[in-house]
């Protein structure tokens, strides 16, 4: 028996007992005189048994056919196995099974396919939403295996107003200075130029290491005149991160149905399709119907403001370095006199470059290498001093006898003289004589 017929079955032993009467019981009981006589009447009748509701043990009229009920759980457990009830309970309706997320939740607890989640932590308190639209703007990117695997990573950067809820979301590569400068531009070009920007302490926002000289981003953020907030803790812009738990959630999955495994069919479906649910789903009404956001102004090409800008020097080859790459500005500019001087390097966010001196905009020729200076054929000059060799003409003496000026005196050269004539011996010389006579 129930608590309320426990009470029942009191108050009728005391009427049983002459202790009260059935008018009495029945303002006990909190019912009509007429009820408490039924009552009473199936008190006599089947005793203790008779204060329990007839329709104790039996099914509801309601409940749902078996077929129904089996058929809802093997498509959650096929399908829906890490959706959330509600989220579960709208996808399954999408394919004719409509119930509530209670009874889904009663259904997988019957059998033990349901466990509660608890979450425990610090107490916080939440701070109070901007009156206006427009007037805070909380950004974030949310690293995230989005495409579980069937895709390399990403990042999704998130921008949500404060006083509304009004969200929008875009897939970059990664969180860099140029997805940041994108997605910025985007909420800039729908609804304008916010009030003030909370974001947190990433590299992108804040420079700890000179934290007096802003970033690309802060420098862009001071010449639209937006006030940059840095956050020192993820709760304190809980609502972008708030945002990124229903993302993390329902994109996912939503991805997982249409079998999107690329950033720009990612895109499209969160323009065409997701945000627009989100926005009708969790979007609230401002307290102020005053839009704070500032139209840009006429005169402001938002590209040129939302890129990264560094100064360089211009070289004595009137040349500028830029990440690896030499911007080699012609000779049409001669009369400016750059080499030396201090430009401004554009770097815009489809990587188109542009080089700005004094707000003129000066074309220049990327060079495919370092530029080389001509190459100029080196001059020998030999210094050593020659000294000619000892059978040098020079060394020679001069025909005719002549001597050198200033070199030594040659002694005179002699004729060889000539052979003296072979005489015969004594004893020999009457037969020789003879002989040529003979002959003559």
């Amino acid at each position: 028996m129930s608590a309320q017929e426990r009470v029942r079955l009191d108050a009728l032993q005391r009427v049983q007992r002459d202790e009260i009467t059935v008018v009495a019981a029945a303002a006990l009981l909190g019912l009509s005189v007429r009820q408490a006589r039924r009552l009473k009447r199936r008190f006599r009748t089947a005793g203790a048994a008779g204060l329990v509701h007839g329709l104790r043990g039996r099914r509801s009229n309601r409940r749902l056919p078996e077929a129904f009920r089996q058929r809802v759980v093997k498509r959650h457990q096929e399908r829906y196995a890490d959706f959330g009830p509600t989220f579960a309970c709208e996808k399954l309706a999408e394919e004719g099974l409509e119930l509530s997320p209670d009874t889904l939740v009663a259904l997988l607890k019957e059998r033990h396919l349901w466990q509660r989640k608890r979450r425990h932590g610090r107490h916080r308190q939440r701070r109070e939403r901007r009156a206006s639209f427009g007037s805070l703007l909380q950004m974030d990117g949310s690293p995230h295996d989005w495409f579980e695997g069937r895709a390399g990573g990403c990042v999704l950067m998130v921008l949500i107003d404060d006083a509304t809820n009004i969200t929008y979301a875009r897939f970059y590569p990664a969180e860099s200075t140029v997805a940041a400068f994108d997605a910025m531009g985007r909420w800039v070009k729908r609804y304008g130029l916010p009030r003030s920007v909370y974001v947190d302490r990433h590299s992108i926002y804040r420079d700890d290491a000179h934290p007096d000289q802003p970033t690309q981003f802060g420098r862009a953020m001071q010449e639209l005149q937006v006030e940059l907030i840095c956050a020192h803790s993820p709760q304190a812009k809980g609502r972008v991160e708030r945002r990124h738990q229903v993302f993390q959630d329902r994109l996912v999955k939503e991805l997982r149905l249409r079998s999107i495994a690329d950033l720009d069919q990612a895109n499209a479906y969160l323009e065409q399709g997701f945000l627009p649910d989100l926005n009708g789903r969790y979007a609230v009404s401002a307290r102020s119907t005053t839009d704070l956001h500032r139209r840009l102004p006429p005169d402001l090409a938002l590209a040129m403001v939302l890129c990264v800008q560094e100064v360089r020097v211009v070289g004595q080859d009137w040349c500028v370095r830029w990440h690896s790459r030499f911007l080699q500005i012609p000779a049409e500019y001669a009369g400016l006199a750059l080499a030396g001087k201090r430009v401004l390097v554009k770097q815009l966010g489809s990587g188109q470059l542009e080089v700005v001196y004094r707000g003129q905009t000066l074309r220049f020729k990327v060079l495919t290498g370092r530029p080389r200076p001509p190459q100029v054929k080196p001059v020998f000059v030999n210094r050593r001093a020659w000294k000619p060799g000892p059978e040098h003409p020079w060394k020679r003496p001069p025909v005719g006898g002549a001597r050198r000026l200033g070199g030594p005196t040659p002694a005179p050269a002699l004729a060889p003289a000539a052979p003296a004539p072979r005489l015969a011996p004594p004893s020999s010389r009457p037969a020789a004589m003879a002989l040529s006579m003979g002959s003559g």
